[in-house]
């Protein structure tokens, strides 16, 4: 019999507060995949079956982990008796591991993320039925042969393209950016099957995130190059948090074209909540269209690996 496979790799939907009435003072990644699954009644009658990834608050999510995630779904890519994946998930770094995901899967089987943003003790714990959500929305794309990834969370399905945190605290945190949420059996977004082969790299390309504000005068810009001359290390990309649409501080803009001569790839993004930065006609600086600059960080990091080969 087919089953869905569960990867844990911590977040708060694993997470223990010593006090449920100060459910805020917790500890992130306690629980096992197993324990979760095995607490929610609603799972006991699915084929499932649990492995452990990693145990980690999602803040602390980085590439070792990716390597662990990937070496996973590309052993469950191979198993005849797994039929799609649910991956649970800190909602700190969700957007950024969904993104990930959305690149390099091949479509082959469904993979969908979930998270909590209350811990497992809380007394409005939001875990368990995100997660019977998840495992629900796995079976359903299976059964019809769908196979892109996508993010289940309070009641509503995001694409993993799309999907990002919109709020620090609400049960109801995510949305898509200005994209609608998945509706019953709409498609997904096919996936890019750029291939694991990247993640087998010992360490990812290095690029940074700086923002434009008020004063931006390029000092972290500036400092960032000194260090990798100083130490022999190299940077290789920069993320820009812009103002607006794109624009940034006169004197940031002088440094990151000193970074620019030096080496690295510079991409604009926007520190405001929806519409990006799109391209346009005449831009001097690369635009990373709709993502967040997180999200616009993994797709750089991918660019510069995708260059290496």
């Amino acid at each position: 019999m087919s089953h869905v496979l569960i990867l844990g790799t911590g977040g708060t939907i694993a997470g223990t507060a010593s006090d449920p009435g100060r459910s805020w003072a917790y500890r992130a990644a306690q629980l096992s995949v197993e324990q979760l699954v095995d607490a929610v009644p609603e799972l006991a009658a699915c084929a499932l079956a649990t492995r452990q990834v990693a145990q980690i608050d999602s803040k602390d999510m980085g590439w070792v982990t990716w390597q662990a995630l990937g070496q996973a779904i590309e052993g469950a890519m191979a198993d005849e008796a797994t039929s799609a994946i649910v991956i649970t998930h800190g909602t700190d770094t969700l957007e950024e591991t969904a993104c990930l995901l959305h690149a390099l899967h091949d479509g082959r089987k469904p993979i969908v993320l979930t998270a909590a943003m209350r811990p497992a003790t809380a007394p409005d714990a939001d875990g368990p039925a995100n997660l019977v959500q998840a495992v629900q929305l796995a079976q359903a794309a299976a059964q019809r042969g769908e196979g892109g990834v996508a993010v289940a969370l309070a009641g509503q399905a995001w694409s993993a393209r799309d999907v990002r945190k919109a709020h620090s605290h609400a049960i109801d945190a995510f949305d898509g950016g200005g994209a609608a949420p998945l509706q019953g059996h709409d498609p997904w977004p096919q996936p890019e099957a750029r291939g694991w082969h990247g993640l087998r790299h010992a360490q990812p390309p290095r690029v940074e995130v700086v923002t434009s504000h008020a004063d931006a005068d390029g000092w972290l810009v500036d400092a960032a190059l000194a260090h990798a001359q100083a130490s022999g290390s190299k940077l290789d990309g920069l993320i820009v948090a812009c103002t607006g649409h794109g624009t940034m501080h006169e004197k940031l803009e002088a440094a990151l074209q000193r970074a620019r001569d030096a080496g690295v790839l510079v991409w604009r993004s926007s520190r405001v909540a929806r519409g990006g930065v799109q391209p346009r006609d005449g831009d001097a600086w690369p635009a990373a269209g709709a993502w967040t600059p997180a999200q616009a960080r993994v797709r750089l990091l991918l660019e510069l690996l995708s260059a290496r080969r």
